[in-house]
Protein backbone atom coordinates (compact mmCIF):
# COMPACT_ATOMS: atom_id res chain seq x y z
CA UNK A 1 0.00 0.00 0.00
CA UNK A 2 2.82 2.36 0.87
CA UNK A 3 4.40 1.75 -2.52
CA UNK A 4 1.12 2.53 -4.28
CA UNK A 5 0.75 5.77 -2.29
CA UNK A 6 4.31 6.81 -3.16
CA UNK A 7 3.60 6.22 -6.86
CA UNK A 8 0.47 8.35 -6.71
CA UNK A 9 2.36 11.16 -4.99
CA UNK A 10 5.18 11.00 -7.56
CA UNK A 11 2.68 11.10 -10.42
CA UNK A 12 1.01 14.21 -8.93
CA UNK A 13 4.40 15.92 -8.55
CA UNK A 14 5.28 15.10 -12.17
CA UNK A 15 1.94 16.55 -13.33
CA UNK A 16 2.57 19.79 -11.43
CA UNK A 17 6.06 20.04 -12.93
CA UNK A 18 4.65 19.45 -16.41
CA UNK A 19 2.27 22.38 -15.98
CA UNK A 20 4.90 24.71 -14.45
CA UNK A 21 5.52 26.66 -17.73
CA UNK A 22 1.78 27.26 -18.15
CA UNK A 23 1.44 28.25 -14.51
CA UNK A 24 4.37 30.62 -14.79
CA UNK A 25 2.84 32.16 -17.94
CA UNK A 26 -0.48 32.64 -16.18
CA UNK A 27 1.27 34.26 -13.24
CA UNK A 28 3.04 36.65 -15.61
CA UNK A 29 -0.27 37.52 -17.29
CA UNK A 30 -1.89 38.10 -13.90
CA UNK A 31 1.01 40.30 -12.84
CA UNK A 32 0.71 42.39 -16.03
CA UNK A 33 -3.03 42.69 -15.45
CA UNK A 34 -2.53 43.81 -11.86
CA UNK A 35 -0.05 46.53 -12.84
CA UNK A 36 -2.94 48.32 -14.49
CA UNK A 37 -3.47 51.12 -16.95
CA UNK A 38 -0.23 53.05 -16.43
CA UNK A 39 1.90 49.97 -17.00
CA UNK A 40 0.04 49.18 -20.24
CA UNK A 41 0.38 52.80 -21.34
CA UNK A 42 4.13 52.83 -20.68
CA UNK A 43 4.56 49.56 -22.57
CA UNK A 44 2.56 50.93 -25.52
CA UNK A 45 4.70 54.07 -25.58
CA UNK A 46 7.88 52.02 -25.34
CA UNK A 47 6.86 49.95 -28.35
CA UNK A 48 5.89 53.00 -30.44
CA UNK A 49 8.76 55.41 -31.10
CA UNK A 50 6.52 57.72 -33.13
CA UNK A 51 4.22 58.09 -30.11
CA UNK A 52 7.18 59.08 -27.91
CA UNK A 53 8.22 61.72 -30.45
CA UNK A 54 4.64 63.01 -30.67
CA UNK A 55 4.36 63.16 -26.88
CA UNK A 56 7.58 65.19 -26.64
CA UNK A 57 6.42 67.55 -29.40
CA UNK A 58 3.05 68.02 -27.74
CA UNK A 59 4.61 68.73 -24.34
CA UNK A 60 6.96 71.30 -25.89
CA UNK A 61 4.10 73.07 -27.74
CA UNK A 62 1.87 73.15 -24.65
CA UNK A 63 4.61 74.38 -22.28
CA UNK A 64 5.84 76.99 -24.79
CA UNK A 65 2.28 78.29 -25.27
CA UNK A 66 1.68 78.46 -21.52
CA UNK A 67 4.94 80.37 -21.03
CA UNK A 68 4.22 82.80 -23.89
CA UNK A 69 3.69 85.79 -21.51
CA UNK A 70 7.33 85.41 -20.41
CA UNK A 71 8.52 86.41 -23.88
CA UNK A 72 10.39 89.70 -24.04
CA UNK A 73 8.47 90.67 -27.19
CA UNK A 74 4.92 91.99 -27.21
CA UNK A 75 2.94 89.98 -29.81
CA UNK A 76 0.97 93.11 -30.76
CA UNK A 77 3.90 95.57 -30.85
CA UNK A 78 4.38 96.90 -34.40
CA UNK A 79 7.66 98.02 -35.95
CA UNK A 80 7.19 98.88 -39.63
CA UNK A 81 10.96 99.22 -40.05
CA UNK A 82 11.34 95.50 -39.33
CA UNK A 83 8.43 94.10 -41.30
CA UNK A 84 8.59 90.84 -43.29
CA UNK A 85 11.94 89.75 -41.91
CA UNK A 86 13.16 86.22 -42.41
CA UNK A 87 13.87 84.11 -39.30
CA UNK A 88 17.02 85.38 -37.59
CA UNK A 89 18.75 85.43 -34.21
CA UNK A 90 16.61 88.30 -32.93
CA UNK A 91 13.30 87.07 -34.38
CA UNK A 92 13.35 83.27 -34.51
CA UNK A 93 10.18 83.05 -36.64
CA UNK A 94 10.78 86.36 -38.42
CA UNK A 95 8.22 89.20 -38.48
CA UNK A 96 4.89 89.76 -40.24
CA UNK A 97 3.73 92.57 -42.54
CA UNK A 98 3.32 94.93 -39.56
CA UNK A 99 6.71 94.18 -38.05
CA UNK A 100 5.31 92.07 -35.19
CA UNK A 101 7.51 89.29 -33.90
CA UNK A 102 6.07 86.05 -35.23
CA UNK A 103 7.24 83.68 -32.49
CA UNK A 104 5.25 85.22 -29.59
CA UNK A 105 2.25 85.57 -31.92
CA UNK A 106 2.50 81.86 -32.73
CA UNK A 107 2.76 81.01 -29.02
CA UNK A 108 -0.20 83.21 -28.10
CA UNK A 109 -2.08 81.72 -31.04
CA UNK A 110 -1.32 78.30 -29.61
CA UNK A 111 -2.90 79.35 -26.31
CA UNK A 112 -6.12 80.22 -28.14
CA UNK A 113 -6.21 77.10 -30.33
CA UNK A 114 -5.35 74.72 -27.49
CA UNK A 115 -7.79 76.38 -25.09
CA UNK A 116 -10.66 76.22 -27.57
CA UNK A 117 -9.76 72.63 -28.43
CA UNK A 118 -9.56 71.51 -24.79
CA UNK A 119 -12.79 73.11 -23.56
CA UNK A 120 -14.69 72.11 -26.72
CA UNK A 121 -13.59 68.56 -25.99
CA UNK A 122 -14.91 68.87 -22.43
CA UNK A 123 -18.29 70.07 -23.70
CA UNK A 124 -18.57 67.27 -26.26
CA UNK A 125 -17.43 64.59 -23.79
CA UNK A 126 -19.83 65.71 -21.03
CA UNK A 127 -22.85 66.01 -23.36
CA UNK A 128 -22.00 62.80 -25.22
CA UNK A 129 -21.43 60.80 -22.03
CA UNK A 130 -24.71 61.90 -20.45
CA UNK A 131 -26.71 61.36 -23.64
CA UNK A 132 -25.14 58.01 -24.50
CA UNK A 133 -25.42 56.64 -20.95
CA UNK A 134 -29.13 57.49 -20.68
CA UNK A 135 -29.86 56.08 -24.14
CA UNK A 136 -27.98 52.82 -23.61
CA UNK A 137 -29.27 52.26 -20.08
CA UNK A 138 -32.95 52.88 -20.80
CA UNK A 139 -32.96 51.02 -24.11
CA UNK A 140 -36.09 50.15 -26.05
CA UNK A 141 -38.09 52.78 -27.93
CA UNK A 142 -36.44 55.72 -26.16
CA UNK A 143 -33.00 54.42 -27.15
CA UNK A 144 -34.12 54.08 -30.78
CA UNK A 145 -35.50 57.62 -30.83
CA UNK A 146 -32.39 59.08 -29.21
CA UNK A 147 -30.08 57.27 -31.64
CA UNK A 148 -32.14 58.40 -34.63
CA UNK A 149 -31.68 61.97 -33.36
CA UNK A 150 -27.91 61.33 -33.27
CA UNK A 151 -28.04 60.00 -36.84
CA UNK A 152 -29.84 63.16 -37.96
CA UNK A 153 -27.24 65.37 -36.27
CA UNK A 154 -24.40 63.38 -37.87
CA UNK A 155 -25.97 63.58 -41.34
CA UNK A 156 -26.16 67.38 -41.24
CA UNK A 157 -23.01 69.24 -42.43
CA UNK A 158 -21.97 70.45 -39.01
CA UNK A 159 -19.16 72.71 -40.21
CA UNK A 160 -21.58 74.67 -42.39
CA UNK A 161 -23.99 75.03 -39.47
CA UNK A 162 -21.15 76.17 -37.22
CA UNK A 163 -20.25 78.89 -39.73
CA UNK A 164 -23.89 80.04 -40.03
CA UNK A 165 -24.51 80.12 -36.27
CA UNK A 166 -21.16 81.75 -35.54
CA UNK A 167 -21.86 84.50 -38.09
CA UNK A 168 -24.91 85.59 -36.05
CA UNK A 169 -23.04 85.65 -32.74
CA UNK A 170 -20.27 87.89 -31.51
CA UNK A 171 -16.98 86.08 -32.17
CA UNK A 172 -15.20 85.03 -28.97
CA UNK A 173 -13.44 82.05 -27.46
CA UNK A 174 -16.49 81.20 -25.36
CA UNK A 175 -18.77 81.23 -28.41
CA UNK A 176 -16.43 78.97 -30.35
CA UNK A 177 -16.09 76.53 -27.44
CA UNK A 178 -19.86 76.17 -27.05
CA UNK A 179 -20.60 75.89 -30.78
CA UNK A 180 -17.81 73.42 -31.57
CA UNK A 181 -18.58 71.35 -28.47
CA UNK A 182 -22.31 71.17 -29.20
CA UNK A 183 -21.69 69.91 -32.74
CA UNK A 184 -19.09 67.25 -31.89
CA UNK A 185 -20.66 65.16 -29.11
CA UNK A 186 -22.42 62.60 -31.34
CA UNK A 187 -19.43 60.30 -31.80
CA UNK A 188 -18.83 60.20 -28.04
CA UNK A 189 -22.52 59.42 -27.47
CA UNK A 190 -22.43 56.41 -29.81
CA UNK A 191 -19.33 54.99 -28.11
CA UNK A 192 -20.74 55.52 -24.62
CA UNK A 193 -24.12 54.06 -25.57
CA UNK A 194 -22.50 50.84 -26.85
CA UNK A 195 -20.39 50.53 -23.68
CA UNK A 196 -23.44 51.15 -21.49
CA UNK A 197 -25.47 48.45 -23.21
CA UNK A 198 -22.68 45.98 -22.49
CA UNK A 199 -22.01 47.06 -18.91
CA UNK A 200 -25.64 47.08 -17.77
CA UNK A 201 -25.78 43.30 -18.27
CA UNK A 202 -22.71 42.62 -16.12
CA UNK A 203 -23.01 40.80 -12.84
CA UNK A 204 -21.93 43.73 -10.67
CA UNK A 205 -24.67 45.95 -12.15
CA UNK A 206 -27.31 43.24 -11.69
CA UNK A 207 -26.10 42.76 -8.11
CA UNK A 208 -26.41 46.50 -7.47
CA UNK A 209 -30.00 46.40 -8.78
CA UNK A 210 -30.84 43.47 -6.50
CA UNK A 211 -29.44 45.41 -3.55
CA UNK A 212 -31.87 48.24 -4.25
CA UNK A 213 -29.61 50.74 -6.06
CA UNK A 214 -31.50 53.30 -8.13
CA UNK A 215 -30.96 53.95 -11.83
CA UNK A 216 -29.08 57.21 -11.24
CA UNK A 217 -26.79 55.56 -8.69
CA UNK A 218 -26.05 52.66 -11.05
CA UNK A 219 -25.22 54.99 -13.95
CA UNK A 220 -23.04 57.35 -11.90
CA UNK A 221 -21.25 54.84 -9.68
CA UNK A 222 -21.16 51.57 -11.59
CA UNK A 223 -21.41 52.29 -15.32
CA UNK A 224 -19.72 55.62 -16.10
CA UNK A 225 -16.52 54.91 -14.06
CA UNK A 226 -16.06 51.67 -16.00
CA UNK A 227 -16.25 53.56 -19.31
CA UNK A 228 -13.48 56.03 -18.48
CA UNK A 229 -10.84 54.33 -20.70
CA UNK A 230 -13.13 54.54 -23.75
CA UNK A 231 -14.07 58.13 -22.89
CA UNK A 232 -10.40 59.12 -22.62
CA UNK A 233 -9.67 57.71 -26.07
CA UNK A 234 -12.68 59.55 -27.55
CA UNK A 235 -11.56 62.77 -25.83
CA UNK A 236 -8.05 62.60 -27.32
CA UNK A 237 -9.52 62.35 -30.82
CA UNK A 238 -12.16 65.01 -30.08
CA UNK A 239 -9.58 67.61 -29.03
CA UNK A 240 -7.68 67.15 -32.32
CA UNK A 241 -10.88 67.67 -34.31
CA UNK A 242 -11.78 70.73 -32.25
CA UNK A 243 -8.38 72.33 -32.95
CA UNK A 244 -8.82 71.68 -36.68
CA UNK A 245 -12.33 73.15 -36.61
CA UNK A 246 -11.21 76.26 -34.73
CA UNK A 247 -8.29 76.77 -37.12
CA UNK A 248 -10.60 76.39 -40.12
CA UNK A 249 -13.10 78.89 -38.70
CA UNK A 250 -10.35 81.40 -37.92
CA UNK A 251 -8.85 80.93 -41.38
CA UNK A 252 -12.24 81.76 -42.93
CA UNK A 253 -12.61 84.83 -40.71
CA UNK A 254 -15.21 83.42 -38.30
CA UNK A 255 -12.86 82.89 -35.39
CA UNK A 256 -11.24 85.19 -32.85
CA UNK A 257 -10.80 88.79 -33.90
CA UNK A 258 -7.79 91.08 -33.84
CA UNK A 259 -5.66 91.79 -31.93
CA UNK A 260 -6.11 88.24 -30.59
CA UNK A 261 -4.56 85.63 -32.86
CA UNK A 262 -4.84 81.90 -33.37
CA UNK A 263 -3.02 79.57 -35.72
CA UNK A 264 -5.93 79.74 -38.16
CA UNK A 265 -6.06 83.54 -38.21
CA UNK A 266 -2.28 83.64 -38.71
CA UNK A 267 -2.70 81.47 -41.80
CA UNK A 268 -5.40 83.83 -43.05
CA UNK A 269 -3.17 86.88 -42.57
CA UNK A 270 -0.28 85.11 -44.33
CA UNK A 271 -2.22 84.67 -47.59
CA UNK A 272 -1.34 88.06 -49.02
CA UNK A 273 2.40 87.65 -48.30
CA UNK A 274 2.79 83.93 -48.93
CA UNK A 275 4.75 84.44 -52.16
CA UNK A 276 7.09 87.00 -50.57
CA UNK A 277 7.56 85.23 -47.24
CA UNK A 278 6.32 81.59 -47.18
CA UNK A 279 7.41 81.16 -43.54
CA UNK A 280 4.40 83.24 -42.46
CA UNK A 281 2.19 80.30 -43.46
CA UNK A 282 4.74 77.56 -42.78
CA UNK A 283 5.07 78.06 -39.01
CA UNK A 284 1.37 78.15 -37.99
CA UNK A 285 0.57 75.40 -40.50
CA UNK A 286 3.33 73.21 -39.10
CA UNK A 287 2.12 73.82 -35.53
CA UNK A 288 -1.44 72.79 -36.46
CA UNK A 289 -0.15 69.70 -38.27
CA UNK A 290 2.15 68.59 -35.44
CA UNK A 291 -0.44 69.21 -32.72
CA UNK A 292 -3.30 67.38 -34.46
CA UNK A 293 -1.02 64.52 -35.55
CA UNK A 294 0.34 64.15 -32.01
CA UNK A 295 -3.13 63.96 -30.47
CA UNK A 296 -4.25 61.37 -33.03
CA UNK A 297 -1.17 59.19 -32.57
CA UNK A 298 -1.45 59.37 -28.78
CA UNK A 299 -5.15 58.53 -29.10
CA UNK A 300 -4.20 55.28 -30.87
CA UNK A 301 -1.67 54.51 -28.13
CA UNK A 302 -4.28 55.16 -25.45
CA UNK A 303 -6.74 52.87 -27.19
CA UNK A 304 -4.17 50.06 -27.36
CA UNK A 305 -3.20 50.55 -23.72
CA UNK A 306 -6.68 50.90 -22.25
CA UNK A 307 -8.62 48.31 -24.23
CA UNK A 308 -9.15 44.93 -22.52
CA UNK A 309 -6.30 42.49 -23.05
CA UNK A 310 -7.01 39.00 -24.31
CA UNK A 311 -5.22 36.43 -22.17
CA UNK A 312 -4.07 33.57 -24.35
Amino acid sequence: MNLDNDKIILEEIEKEDAFDPANRENKVQDEIYERGIFYNLLMSLKENKLAIICLIILIIIIIASLLAPLSSYDPDAMDLRSKLLLPNKEHFFGTDNLGRDYLPRALYGGRVSLTVGFFSMLVSVIVGTIYGTISGYIGGTIDNLMMRAVDIFMSVPSFLLIIIINSFLSPSMFTMVVIIGMFSWMGVARIVRAETMSLKERDFVLAAKNMGAGNMEIMLIHIIPNMIPSIIVAASISIARAILTESSLSFLGFGVKLPMSSWGSMLQNAQSQIMDLPTLALFPGALILLTVLSFNVLGDVLRNALEPKMVK
